[in-house]
C-alpha cells in the first residue's frame, strides 16, 4: 500500500480540478457549409469575434480555426493548420475561449511552433501556468518610466543608438543585409535575462541555421525559439507573433529582463493581409487593408515595462521592399517604435559589418538612461561621421583642401578609428561600460590625455622623472 501525504492529496485534487475546469459541459456546435480560399464558412455554432472552434477532421482528429467575421447567418472561419481533411457539413465546435499558451520556465531552451508545440524532438512541455495569446491590456499609467540601459554586446549600438530596458526599437533593412545576423549577437550577448525569439515567415531553412549557427547552444539556454514558416497558413503565422508576446509576458510579470526579438514584423503584416483580403476587407494602401495599420499598433503596445519592475525590450525587424525606408509597413513601423535601426545594403557591400547606418538611426530613449559624457561623446562622433560623409565625395576626388573646415579635418583624421569602432566581428563580445568607455576616450580628447597621463603616472619610470 502507498501512502499519500497530504500536499500530495492536495495537488492531485488541484490536477483534476483543472481537468473538470476544461471540460465543455454544454457543447455550441455547427456544420461546415463551404470552403472558399483560405477560409471555411459554418452555420453555427453561437460564438464571438475573435474565440476559437475546432473542426472535427477525422476521428478524435481536430482543425482549430478562429473566428474573424460573419456573413449573415454564416460563421467565416481562419484555420490555424492545414485544412486537409475537411469536408462539407463536418461538425464544428465551439471551444468557448480565445487561445491560451502554457508558460513557464519549461519553456526555456525549446523552439515550439505558432500555437506552442514543441518542434524539437525534446519531448512535450508541461507547464501549468497558461497565459492568454491575445494579451491584456495594460493602462499606459502602471508602464513605469524607461531609465536604465540594455546591453547588446554590439558597438555601434550601446555607443550611439543605446537601447533602454523596456524600449520598442526597429532594425529596417532589405533582404540578405545582416538582420538575422545581428538578432544572433544581440541574442547571444545582451545582458537579458531571457530571449524571447519569434522567427515569423522565415524560410524553412533558416530556422535551423540562425537556433544553430546564430545562436548557438549557450544563447538557446535562456531562450524560447517560436517558428511559423512562409509555407505554414497565415492564421499560425499571426499566432505565433502573439503567442511570442504571452510568453515574453510571463517573464516580465516574473520581474525578469526579457528581450523580445521579432523577425519579422513585415512578414506578420502580409499574414493579416491574407487574412484580411480573405475575410471580405477591401484593400487600401499598396494591397494592405485597413485591419494591418489596426492590428500593428495592438501587438508592438505589449511589449514595454510594467509595475511588476520586469521589463520587454522588444527589437522588430522590418524587411523593406525595395530599400525604400519610406513604404507603408516601414512608415507605420517607424511611427510606433520607440526608435529605429537602419542596415544599409551600401555598407554590407563594402563590407562593414554589422552594416549599421548610424546617421539613419536614432534611439528616442538614449538621452534617458546614458550619462551626460557619453551622450556628449556619441553627438560629437555623430558630427563627425556626418562632416565626412557631406565631403566625401570631395574627398576622394581629391578636391577638399585640408583647413578649409576644421570639422572635416579632424574627420578625415579620426575616420579610420571610427570605423574599427563601428566594425565588429560576429563573435566579438563587448559590453556597455567598455563601449562607454572607449567612445568617450575618443570623442573627448581632454579625457584621452587625463587617462594617459594617469596611467603613466602608475609607472615606475615615470614616477622617479616626476618626483
Amino acid at each position: 500500500m502507498i501512502n499519500i501525504l497530504p500536499h500530495e492529496k492536495v495537488d492531485i485534487l488541484t490536477k483534476y480540478k483543472e481537468i473538470i475546469d476544461e471540460v465543455e459541459v454544454i457543447k455550441f456546435t455547427g456544420h461546415v457549409e463551404r470552403i472558399i480560399g483560405l477560409t471555411i464558412e459554418s452555420v453555427g455554432p453561437a460564438v464571438k469575434y475573435g474565440d476559437l472552434c475546432k473542426i472535427k477532421t477525422g476521428e478524435s482528429q481536430y482543425l482549430y480555426t478562429e473566428v474573424v467575421g460573419f456573413n449573415r447567418n454564416r460563421v467565416i472561419l481562419m484555420p490555424i493548420g492545414e485544412m486537409k481533411g475537411v469536408v462539407p457539413g463536418a461538425e464544428v465546435y465551439a471551444v468557448g475561449t480565445s487561445l491560451m499558451v502554457p508558460v513557464g520556465k519549461e519553456l526555456l531552451g525549446r523552439v515550439i511552433s505558432g500555437i506552442g508545440k514543441p518542434i524539437d524532438g525534446k519531448g512535450e512541455i508541461f507547464a501549468r501556468t497558461k497565459y492568454p495569446v491575445e494579451g491584456k491590456e495594460i493602462n499606459p499609467l502602471n508602464r513605469t518610466v524607461i531609465t536604465e540601459p540594455l546591453s547588446v554586446g554590439v558597438r555601434a549600438i550601446d555607443g550611439l543608438i543605446t537601447v533602454g530596458r523596456g524600449q520598442r526599437i526597429g532594425i529596417f533593412s532589405g533582404s540578405g543585409v545582416g538582420k538575422s545576423t545581428l538578432l544572433g549577437m544581440i541574442s547571444r550577448y545582451t545582458d537579458a535575462d531571457v530571449n524571447v525569439i519569434a522567427l515569423i515567415g522565415e524560410r524553412g531553412r533558416e530556422v535551423k541555421d540562425f537556433v544553430e549557427k546564430e545562436l548557438g547552444p549557450e544563447g538557446l539556454k535562456r531562450s524560447i525559439v517560436i517558428v511559423a514558416t512562409s509555407d505554414q497558413p497565415p492564421m499560425l503565422r499571426l499566432r505565433g507573433a502573439f503567442l511570442a508576446h504571452a510568453i515574453a509576458e510571463y517573464f516580465r510579470d516574473q520581474g525578469m529582463a526579457v528581450n523580445l526579438l521579432l523577425d519579422s514584423i513585415t512578414r506578420f503584416a502580409m499574414a493579416q493581409r491574407e487574412v484580411g483580403l480573405a475575410a471580405g476587407e477591401p484593400s487600401a494602401t499598396r494591397g494592405y487593408p485597413p485591419s494591418v495599420f489596426s492590428l500593428m499598433p495592438r501587438l508592438l503596445e505589449r511589449a514595454g515595462t510594467s509595475m511588476t519592475g520586469g521589463s520587454i525590450t522588444g527589437f522588430y525587424t522590418v524587411l523593406v521592399e525595395g530599400d525604400d525606408m519610406n513604404e507603408p509597413i516601414a512608415d507605420a513601423a517607424r511611427g510606433i517604435l520607440d526608435g529605429h535601426i537602419v542596415l544599409d545594403r551600401k555598407f554590407a557591400n563594402k563590407g562593414h559589418y554589422p552594416a549599421v547606418n548610424v546617421l539613419a538611426s536614432i534611439s528616442r530613449c538614449m538621452k534617458d538612461v546614458v550619462d551626460d559624457r557619453h551622450m556628449q561623446a556619441a553627438l560629437k562622433f555623430r558630427e563627425l561621421l556626418a562632416a565626412y560623409t557631406d565631403a566625401e565625395d570631395l574627398i576622394n576626388l581629391g578636391g577638399y583642401v585640408r583647413g578649409a573646415n576644421a570639422v572635416v579635418d579632424r574627420a578625415i583624421s579620426m575616420i579610420n578609428s571610427m570605423n574599427d569602432f563601428l566594425k565588429q566581428g560576429i563573435y566579438e563580445k563587448d559590453n556597455l561600460q567598455g563601449i562607454r568607455e572607449k567612445i568617450i576616450s575618443m570623442m573627448i580628447p581632454e579625457e584621452k590625455k587625463m587617462r594617459t597621463v594617469q596611467q603613466q603616472a602608475k609607472t615606475p619610470l615615470f614616477a622617479q622623472v616626476i618626483r
